[in-house]
């Protein structure tokens, strides 16, 4: 499961350029995860966002890790 520091995100929208099937702006223009969706066609993407990110404010929970 990815998750957003929100008071390290620089809402730059990197993430969301990358893959935004799993990272998209909230209505408060904060980076929001859509975790339900991450499959086996979009986890490369979504790891990849998460490596993009300048801030490094993306990460995976491993203890909510399925």
């Amino acid at each position: 499961m990815f998750k957003v520091d929100q008071d390290k995100c620089l809402r730059c929208g990197m993430c969301t350029g990358i893959c935004s099937d799993v990272f998209s702006f909230d209505d408060e223009g904060n980076i929001k995860v859509n975790n339900e969706i991450i499959n086996d066609d979009n986890i490369n993407e979504a790891k990849e966002a998460m490596n993009s990110c300048p801030v490094s404010a993306i990460s995976i929970d491993q203890e909510n890790e399925e």
